[in-house]
């Protein structure tokens, strides 16, 4: 017994000093898109007619562990078998080495395009008109375009061609081999803020012409831009949410906007949580942790839960008792699943299988 028992130290004291690659998902705040937080409206629209809402749409986070925490692996044992927490590999949630800073940064950036994408996918959901343009969005380092583009350029043409989407930039530069000359069409930052602020719209552009140069993973030509996307809104909707980062709130954004702008209640008084990205037209798409979001927005007492299409499969291999999983692709399937909701058609709802 006691050889078992210096064994059984042994084995525990090797387990808490031996370190693995992995890192900790666990279940994250949720926070009601129609209520406050910290004191606050997480939605506050001013410039247009609103209406009350009641229930609940939450939106629904994971916490993970930072990308300098370093596992043991009796932490590693316990976190695979608990229910309320999931084990992945490092890398996972920190690719190719990325620091905590890094991964903040970039999280912040999604959830910042992600609230642009909620309200304008809620707007035009209600066909209220919401103004659109291409910009460089950002300018790679030691790239052709550094110090001839600049973040917040407005790309009104390439080679004379007119662009309405981001993908037309890239599908324009591809045109020509390395080494040729490119000729963007573009209104400066400064001067889209100014008009921006003044209510009018820039008109004076200029020509930049930038040499193209073969890119890194292939014979394409490129300049070193990310084309985006920015929008003129015709009242103002601010999100208000602190400490939360990444791009999976963007579909609850979006119907708390639009319940908000709407009479009546989205939910009929029912709690409803969901996850899920979305884009200016309105499609849903897949997101990560979806298991640790179900189990907490159960915790917090959701009935149903808005799923991505993509999640559905993995998110039905272990539903929290009392939750039901509701497929959706786009905004319209979730204002159609609402709808069946409220006027309690439960039997009508997609629901998540484990295939299919």
């Amino acid at each position: 017994m006691l050889a078992s028992t210096l064994m059984l130290i042994a084995l525990l004291c090797a387990g808490v000093l031996i370190q693995v690659p992995y890192s900790e998902m666990t279940p994250g705040p949720t926070v009601n898109t129609l209520g406050d937080h910290d004191g606050e409206p997480v939605l506050h629209i001013s410039g247009h007619k609103t209406y009350p809402t009641t229930g609940h749409l939450n939106m629904t986070t994971v916490r993970v562990t930072s990308a300098d925490y370093n596992m043991n692996l009796v932490q590693a044992v316990y976190g695979w078998l608990a229910h309320d927490s999931k084990i992945v590999p490092h890398e996972t949630l920190y690719p190719d080495g990325q620091t905590e800073e890094q991964s903040t940064q970039e999280n912040a950036e999604e959830f910042s395009q992600s609230q642009e994408s909620a309200k304008v996918a809620a707007l035009k959901e209600l066909d209220i008109p919401v103004k659109s343009w291409v910009i460089v969005e950002s300018v790679l380092k030691n790239s052709p375009a550094v110090g001839r583009l600049h973040a917040g350029d407005v790309i009104k043409a390439v080679d004379g061609t007119s662009v309405k989407q981001p993908q037309d930039v890239a599908e324009l530069v591809t045109k020509h081999k390395p080494g040729e000359n490119v000729v963007f069409t573009v209104v400066p930052a400064k001067e889209q803020a100014a008009a921006e602020k003044d209510g009018k719209e820039a008109t004076r552009t200029q020509q930049v012409t930038i040499i193209t140069k073969k890119a890194d993973d292939g014979d394409r030509a490129i300049v070193g831009i990310q084309a985006g996307t920015d929008h003129t809104f015709p009242f103002t909707v601010d999100i208000k949410l602190a400490d939360v980062g990444g791009p999976s709130a963007g579909l609850m954004f979006a119907l708390g906007i639009y319940d908000k702008l709407t009479p009546g209640s989205l939910t009929g008084g029912t709690f409803v949580a969901g996850t899920g990205t979305i884009d200016d037209s309105g499609t849903v798409g897949p997101i990560g942790g979806i298991q640790m979001k179900t189990v907490g927005a159960r915790a917090k007492g959701a009935q149903y839960f808005l799923t991505p299409k993509d999640n559905c499969a993995a998110a039905a291999r272990d539903v929290p008792e009392g939750l039901t999983l509701v497929k959706v692709d786009t905004i319209d399937d979730a204002l159609n699943s609402l709808e069946d909701i409220r006027e309690g058609k439960t039997a009508d709802l997609p629901r998540c299988a484990t295939k299919g």
